[in-house]
């Protein structure tokens, strides 16, 4: 039996996988241990971080990717595992969140549908409360707490509000606070657009991080600035060392640096998470990126002096490892695994798992408009594969998907292989399979190449390929990143079995 055991836990932990391929921990002669960015690979925006005694947990952003509010936990910053999804009942874009612990609960603060809302559990693995609306608008909250127990919500204006002391109700009016720090005019910025608000008390002070410059646009327009201040009311003092961390060259790997949080760790040592774009890249959205900071004799933070996010950093504590995104699912249980999002929507009544096999009903013709679901990438180049079985008068395809504005990829009726691209559909392959196929996209730096096959074992690449470097928020909008997507369109449902993703690895 314990052997059994063993064997089914190597096998689920072969699913809960660091999601950083870029990243590698090394051990050096003397031990110490280093790690790379990005800490999450892919579209992981907007992270906010909460550390539990010597647990941590974070969530990101989740707009309109459903079940929403993934939360994952990490022992060191670095190696990331998934928790559970917070969010369950749509409500449109969810944009930031804050992730806080108040008197024992877990609360998630987060705007959506123009208003804010407040998600909370006893325990951080669940059952999540539904989400209670807040009635007030604002974006990007940012949850405080005053040296007398008072809760507030901050918001990306620089105001807050009070909160009740259950933190699950506003309990007065909307007061300004801090202002911003002035940016300078011949800099290329966005938008002056002060937002993500984070807070922490350390000694005296309590410390303002904010993201100003626009979250897009100009490499170099995304910074992170702190403030400090005795009062939560204000005044706030800028720090000396602002922009703590911003792009000052296209020529940069990382671009659009911004929305920072810092927290301690047991030790005593402080970090800061961020997210950023990356140059050549922006098709993977905002990765979440980690770098240490410094606290200086007169009490500001700043990232210590030959600390850079391109090279690599040294921490203790690290497993060593060396371990890559390497994904499958082969659909067995009755639940979907929790890295999987469906887009604009979320039906539990339209799939279903049996026999190891994804079972999703068809929905709309097209696309645009079948709410895939949806794998987050994290490698520059990689392969996924998966098998499919058209049932009726469906079609099923392995995607590349932005939006419904942007998307590509390979799909399937009951005979025939069709090609999109770009929202342009056609077969491609005629009268080639029979209700089964296996398709498969390889992405080798944003070049997308398709294949087929009858027996999961020969391929046949098709003659159309894709080159999806555009597919990002500064040509679509939408804050957002691409992702390998399952769809199943027309009348009737299409079967899924094997899903398999594998980076590729390029010297």
């Amino acid at each position: 039996m314990n052997m059994i055991r063993i064997f089914l836990f190597f096998i689920c932990f072969q699913t809960v996988f660091p999601v950083s391929a870029q990243y590698q921990t090394k051990v050096n002669k003397k031990g110490a241990a280093f790690y790379t960015n990005p800490i999450f690979g892919g579209d992981y925006p907007d992270p906010s971080i909460l550390r539990d005694g010597d647990d941590y947990y974070i969530v990101h952003s989740s707009f309109e990717y459903y079940p929403g509010l993934l939360i994952w936990h990490s022992k060191d910053l670095v190696n990331w595992s998934p928790v559970t999804n917070a969010l369950h009942q749509y409500l449109g874009s969810v944009w930031a969140p804050d992730l806080a612990k108040h008197n024992g609960k877990y609360y998630i603060y987060f705007p959506a549908n123009n208003t804010n809302y407040v998600i909370w559990a006893d325990s951080i693995n669940g059952p999540w409360s539904e989400p209670i609306d807040l009635k007030i608008g604002h974006i990007d909250p940012g949850h405080a707490v005053d040296e007398n127990g008072k809760r507030y919500l901050f918001f990306s204006s620089g105001g807050f509000v009070p909160l009740s002391d259950d933190g699950l109700s506003v309990s007065g009016e909307f007061k300004s606070s801090y202002q911003g720090w002035p940016i300078p005019r011949e800099w290329s910025i966005e938008c002056f657009c002060m937002e993500g608000p984070k807070l922490v008390k350390r000694g005296d002070y309590y410390y303002l991080t904010v993201a100003q410059g626009g979250t897009a646009g100009p490499a170099t327009g995304h910074m992170i600035i702190s403030a400090r201040s005795k009062s939560l009311f204000g005044p706030w003092e800028n720090a000396p060392h602002n922009p703590i961390v911003r792009t000052t060259d296209s020529s940069e790997r990382w671009w659009s640096k911004g929305h920072g949080t810092i927290i301690d760790d047991p030790e005593g040592n402080w970090w800061m998470v961020y997210h950023a774009y990356e140059n050549g890249y922006l098709n993977l959205g905002r990765q979440t990126l980690l770098l240490p900071v410094e606290w200086t004799e007169d009490g500001w933070y700043r990232v210590p002096k030959g600390i850079a996010d391109t090279e690599p950093v040294k921490k203790e504590g690290l497993v060593t490892s060396d371990k890559n995104t390497t994904f499958s699912d082969n659909f067995e249980g009755a639940n979907l695994k929790p890295q999987w999002k469906f887009f604009g929507g979320y039906d539990t009544n339209r799939y279903h798992l049996e026999d190891n096999s994804l079972v999703l009903e068809a929905k709309g013709n097209a696309i645009a408009d079948c709410s895939p679901l949806l794998y987050t990438p994290t490698d520059h180049s990689y392969t996924a594969e998966v098998e499919l079985l058209i049932e009726g008068e469906a079609k099923g395809g392995l995607v590349i998907f932005y939006n419904e504005r942007a998307y590509s990829g390979i799909l399937a009726d009951h005979e025939n292989i069709l090609a999109n691209i770009k929202g342009w559909q056609f077969e491609t392959e005629k009268n080639v399979i029979e209700n089964r196929v296996f398709l498969r996209l390889k992405n080798v730096n944003n070049t997308v190449d398709m294949y087929y096959s009858k027996d999961g074992d020969n391929w046949t690449k098709i003659q159309n390929s894709l080159e999806i470097s555009g597919f990002h928020h500064n040509a679509f909008g939408g804050f957002l990143g691409v992702r390998i997507g399952l769809c199943s369109m027309g009348k009737g449902s299409v079967k899924f079995k094997n899903f398999v993703y594998k980076p590729i690895n390029q010297k």
